[in-house]
């Protein structure tokens, strides 16, 4: 490689990426790397690790930032436009497609049971979630303070989640020597990478891009207000899509398995726009598509419309939930991209996200429970303390044996996301054919 790709040769690749994009965050960032870097050779693993760790310390799906952030140090504005998009648009398309399907068809049996599978099948990636997110952050006994103290925070005293967040980035900003060093493994060494030649030869290049960025940031900004100042005044189920959304994409670190159970919570309980089993069910037709797992709030928000406005309101609710939870990255991308030099360097910043890491456990387990005790039990009853306790005479024996057929997919047999979904919705339809 002598030379920065084309934009139309870069477009091709990151179409292709939006396209295959399975398996969450961690298949998708190893898949982006396996083609800009160790095929193409666009990118040095250097830099794209250094990259990795400057969106690591924004809200947002990093994955998706990734991709935006490189495309802009290739091509500019442009370049970071076609990424992230890209990144987002097939994955939306399907989401939207099979959102209707389930609006339509869900009471169906046949259609019910196949997603009655897709919930249990996603208990059990969330547990795999946890297990894989705890070996990586939970190193001293602060980070597994943390990680306890944030589980106890929201399952036993329900403390908002952002709450929970800031203080834990907080923490981690006046103590970051408490937390090992973790980071995504050590670069490789190599020949220069494509980008990293053409900022060699011109040193100046990111600085000469930074203003059209900074413009760029601020656009990105001023479209992510307007829809929600336009609705606020005027109320209805629209304007709490626009806000509730809008808070989301402020506090979504750790991912989209972090913020879930936030979610969930107040769009179940709260708002009252869907049942827990359907959370479960749009998190598996999230789990099914390429792109970021965060889409599954679109699939919220489309059913928030449903339920108001029809088909016509369910698109509308999916449009702008997407508006409001992607706009803000791009702004975040390219306000701080001339910047992530400095950032990358500041211990402190590290260590508030080494904070948020370590509290993200104790998140994403009481997601598990909250979601795996709706799944086995028919029916919660009030507890101590408020807590909601499920009914031990509602257990449900088809949900713990298809969550066990999961687990079993998954930890025994090593398949991926998409296998371990698919056997799961074929046994669950089965399971409905016979009467089960």
């Amino acid at each position: 490689m002598t030379g920065l790709p084309s934009f139309n040769e870069a477009l091709r690749v990151w179409a292709r990426i939006g396209c295959l994009s399975f398996g969450g965050p961690a298949a998708q960032i190893a898949m982006m790397q396996r083609e800009v870097v160790d095929q193409r050779h666009w990118v040095s693993d250097r830099r794209f690790l250094h990259a990795l760790n400057f969106c690591m310390l924004l809200p947002g799906p990093e994955a998706m930032q990734l991709a935006t952030y490189l495309g802009w140090l290739m091509h500019g504005v442009k370049g970071g436009l076609a990424a992230g998009l890209l990144f987002i648009l097939p994955g939306a398309l399907v989401m939207l497609v099979l959102s209707f399907i389930y609006a339509a068809l869900g009471d169906v049996p046949l259609i019910a049971g196949l997603f009655f599978g897709l919930k249990c099948a996603v208990l059990i990636l969330v547990v795999e979630a946890l297990l894989r997110v705890a070996k990586r952050a939970l190193k001293g006994a602060l980070p597994w303070t943390l990680a306890a103290a944030a589980f106890v925070a929201l399952f036993v005293f329900g403390l908002p989640f952002p709450v929970v967040v800031l203080a834990a980035a907080a923490i981690g900003y006046a103590a970051p020597g408490a937390f090992a060093a973790g980071g995504h493994g050590k670069p490789r060494e190599g020949a220069p990478a494509a980008l990293d030649a053409a900022l060699a030869a011109d040193p100046g290049r990111i600085a000469a891009m930074a203003p059209m960025a900074r413009r760029a940031g601020l656009i990105a900004v001023a479209l992510w207000v307007w829809p929600v100042a336009l609705l606020m005044p005027l109320g209805g189920v629209f304007a709490d899509i626009a806000w509730f959304f809008s808070k989301m994409a402020i506090v979504t670190f750790g991912g989209a398995y972090a913020v879930l159970a936030y979610v969930a919570q107040e769009a179940v309980e709260n708002y009252r726009w869907l049942s827990a089993p359907e959370m479960l069910a749009g998190l598996g037709l999230a789990e099914t598509t390429p792109g970021p797992l965060i889409l599954v709030l679109q699939f919220v928000g489309f059913l928030a419309g449903w339920r108001d406005s029809g088909a016509l309101g369910a698109v509308a609710g999916a449009t702008l939930t997407l508006w409001v939870t992607f706009l803000p990255c791009f702004a975040w991308i390219f306000l701080g991209a001339p910047y992530v030099e400095k950032l990358h360097d500041v211990p402190r910043l590290k260590g508030a996200l080494a904070g948020v890491t370590a509290a993200v456990v104790g998140v994403i387990a009481n997601l598990a429970l909250w979601f795996g005790l709706r799944v086995i039990f028919g029916r919660m009853v009030d507890g101590p303390l408020a807590l909601a306790l499920p009914d031990v005479w509602s257990l449900q024996p088809t949900a713990l044996l298809l969550s066990l057929l999961a687990g079993v997919c998954l930890f025994r047999f090593k398949l991926g996301v998409v296998p371990v979904l698919g056997v799961t919705a074929a046994a669950g339809l089965l399971l409905s054919l016979i009467g089960l």
